[in-house]
Protein backbone atom coordinates (compact mmCIF):
# COMPACT_ATOMS: atom_id res chain seq x y z
CA UNK A 1 0.00 0.00 0.00
CA UNK A 2 2.56 1.95 1.02
CA UNK A 3 4.26 1.82 -2.89
CA UNK A 4 0.53 2.15 -4.26
CA UNK A 5 0.85 5.49 -2.10
CA UNK A 6 4.04 6.55 -3.48
CA UNK A 7 3.42 5.48 -7.01
CA UNK A 8 0.07 8.10 -6.33
CA UNK A 9 2.48 10.15 -5.31
CA UNK A 10 4.82 9.82 -8.21
CA UNK A 11 1.85 9.93 -10.37
CA UNK A 12 0.61 13.39 -8.84
CA UNK A 13 4.27 14.60 -8.73
CA UNK A 14 4.20 13.28 -12.43
CA UNK A 15 0.91 15.45 -13.49
CA UNK A 16 2.32 18.54 -11.64
CA UNK A 17 5.51 18.15 -13.72
CA UNK A 18 2.80 18.04 -16.70
CA UNK A 19 1.57 20.95 -15.27
CA UNK A 20 4.37 22.53 -14.83
CA UNK A 21 5.28 21.80 -18.60
CA UNK A 22 2.54 22.92 -19.72
CA UNK A 23 2.88 26.33 -18.13
CA UNK A 24 6.59 26.00 -19.27
CA UNK A 25 4.82 26.01 -22.96
CA UNK A 26 2.61 28.78 -22.45
CA UNK A 27 5.53 30.78 -21.22
CA UNK A 28 7.57 29.85 -23.87
CA UNK A 29 4.57 30.39 -26.29
CA UNK A 30 4.38 33.95 -24.58
CA UNK A 31 8.17 34.33 -25.01
CA UNK A 32 8.33 33.82 -28.50
CA UNK A 33 5.48 36.30 -28.51
CA UNK A 34 7.40 38.51 -26.96
CA UNK A 35 10.67 38.08 -29.17
CA UNK A 36 8.11 38.40 -32.18
CA UNK A 37 7.12 42.21 -30.89
CA UNK A 38 10.73 42.57 -29.95
CA UNK A 39 11.93 41.46 -33.27
CA UNK A 40 9.49 43.96 -34.43
CA UNK A 41 9.75 46.59 -32.53
CA UNK A 42 13.73 46.80 -33.15
CA UNK A 43 12.99 46.29 -37.22
CA UNK A 44 10.74 49.32 -36.91
CA UNK A 45 13.84 50.96 -34.72
CA UNK A 46 16.00 49.92 -38.07
CA UNK A 47 13.81 51.41 -40.55
CA UNK A 48 13.34 54.52 -38.84
CA UNK A 49 17.29 54.65 -38.40
CA UNK A 50 17.85 53.79 -41.73
CA UNK A 51 15.22 56.86 -42.86
CA UNK A 52 16.75 59.46 -40.57
CA UNK A 53 20.48 58.32 -42.23
CA UNK A 54 18.98 59.10 -45.57
CA UNK A 55 17.51 62.30 -44.44
CA UNK A 56 20.99 63.74 -42.55
CA UNK A 57 23.50 62.52 -45.08
CA UNK A 58 21.15 62.74 -48.54
CA UNK A 59 21.35 59.28 -49.89
CA UNK A 60 20.10 55.69 -49.63
CA UNK A 61 21.26 53.95 -47.10
CA UNK A 62 21.78 50.21 -46.91
CA UNK A 63 21.41 48.08 -43.69
CA UNK A 64 24.56 46.91 -42.16
CA UNK A 65 26.11 44.14 -40.56
CA UNK A 66 27.57 44.19 -37.33
CA UNK A 67 27.01 45.56 -33.47
CA UNK A 68 28.56 49.21 -34.54
CA UNK A 69 26.47 49.69 -37.19
CA UNK A 70 23.18 48.18 -35.38
CA UNK A 71 23.78 51.00 -32.72
CA UNK A 72 24.45 53.90 -35.02
CA UNK A 73 21.19 52.83 -36.62
CA UNK A 74 19.01 52.25 -33.95
CA UNK A 75 20.61 54.47 -31.09
CA UNK A 76 22.36 56.83 -33.07
CA UNK A 77 19.79 57.91 -36.10
CA UNK A 78 16.43 56.59 -34.55
CA UNK A 79 16.88 57.80 -31.18
CA UNK A 80 19.25 60.85 -30.82
CA UNK A 81 19.22 62.55 -34.60
CA UNK A 82 15.03 62.01 -34.43
CA UNK A 83 14.64 64.09 -31.02
CA UNK A 84 13.14 67.34 -30.98
CA UNK A 85 13.67 70.81 -30.41
CA UNK A 86 16.58 70.59 -32.79
CA UNK A 87 16.80 70.35 -36.72
CA UNK A 88 19.00 68.46 -38.71
CA UNK A 89 20.73 71.41 -39.65
CA UNK A 90 21.16 72.23 -35.84
CA UNK A 91 22.25 69.33 -34.96
CA UNK A 92 24.96 68.86 -37.97
CA UNK A 93 26.42 72.81 -37.11
CA UNK A 94 27.28 71.37 -34.02
CA UNK A 95 28.64 68.67 -35.07
CA UNK A 96 31.03 70.49 -37.09
CA UNK A 97 32.00 72.64 -34.52
CA UNK A 98 32.77 69.49 -32.36
CA UNK A 99 34.60 67.14 -35.05
CA UNK A 100 36.51 70.35 -36.28
CA UNK A 101 37.33 70.64 -32.38
CA UNK A 102 38.87 67.06 -32.20
CA UNK A 103 40.82 67.64 -35.40
CA UNK A 104 38.67 65.15 -37.39
CA UNK A 105 38.37 67.18 -40.55
CA UNK A 106 37.82 63.40 -42.20
CA UNK A 107 34.65 63.04 -40.78
CA UNK A 108 33.93 67.01 -40.82
CA UNK A 109 33.70 66.29 -44.97
CA UNK A 110 30.85 63.85 -44.23
CA UNK A 111 28.93 66.30 -43.04
CA UNK A 112 29.81 69.14 -45.66
CA UNK A 113 29.00 67.38 -48.12
CA UNK A 114 25.68 66.24 -46.68
CA UNK A 115 24.88 69.55 -46.08
CA UNK A 116 25.29 71.39 -49.18
CA UNK A 117 23.49 68.18 -51.13
CA UNK A 118 20.79 68.82 -48.23
CA UNK A 119 21.17 72.82 -48.89
CA UNK A 120 21.60 72.92 -45.30
CA UNK A 121 24.25 75.51 -45.64
CA UNK A 122 25.77 77.37 -48.77
CA UNK A 123 29.46 77.94 -49.87
CA UNK A 124 29.36 81.25 -47.78
CA UNK A 125 28.07 79.51 -44.85
CA UNK A 126 30.59 77.06 -44.91
CA UNK A 127 33.37 79.51 -44.98
CA UNK A 128 31.91 81.53 -42.29
CA UNK A 129 31.56 78.39 -39.76
CA UNK A 130 35.43 77.39 -40.49
CA UNK A 131 36.24 81.09 -39.74
CA UNK A 132 34.32 81.43 -36.67
CA UNK A 133 35.44 78.54 -35.35
CA UNK A 134 38.81 79.14 -36.07
CA UNK A 135 38.40 81.73 -32.51
CA UNK A 136 37.16 78.92 -30.93
CA UNK A 137 39.16 75.76 -31.62
CA UNK A 138 42.48 77.32 -32.89
CA UNK A 139 43.87 78.54 -36.16
CA UNK A 140 45.26 75.64 -37.23
CA UNK A 141 42.19 73.37 -37.00
CA UNK A 142 39.84 76.45 -38.28
CA UNK A 143 42.12 76.54 -41.20
CA UNK A 144 42.23 72.77 -41.79
CA UNK A 145 38.39 72.93 -42.03
CA UNK A 146 38.40 75.79 -44.09
CA UNK A 147 40.83 74.13 -46.67
CA UNK A 148 38.68 70.75 -46.81
CA UNK A 149 35.30 72.51 -47.07
CA UNK A 150 37.89 74.31 -50.48
CA UNK A 151 38.06 70.62 -51.92
CA UNK A 152 34.68 69.57 -51.36
CA UNK A 153 33.44 73.21 -52.67
CA UNK A 154 36.00 72.13 -55.63
CA UNK A 155 35.07 68.32 -56.41
CA UNK A 156 31.32 69.66 -56.48
CA UNK A 157 32.45 72.17 -59.08
CA UNK A 158 34.44 70.04 -61.18
CA UNK A 159 31.69 66.78 -61.12
CA UNK A 160 28.95 69.50 -62.00
CA UNK A 161 30.91 71.08 -64.62
CA UNK A 162 31.55 66.72 -66.13
CA UNK A 163 28.10 65.98 -65.77
CA UNK A 164 26.49 69.55 -67.55
CA UNK A 165 26.39 69.07 -71.66
CA UNK A 166 29.12 70.71 -73.47
CA UNK A 167 27.79 73.87 -74.74
CA UNK A 168 30.49 74.21 -77.96
CA UNK A 169 29.24 70.51 -78.60
CA UNK A 170 25.51 72.00 -79.66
Amino acid sequence: MTADCDEGAAMTADCDEGAAMTADCDEGAAMKNDCDEGAAMKNDTRTRGLAMMEKVYGFEMQDGPGAHFAVTADHLFADIWARPGLSIRDRRLLLLGALTAQGLVDVAEIQVGAALHNEELDEEQLREIALFLCHYVGWPLGTKLDSMIGGVLHKRKKAARAAAPDAEAT
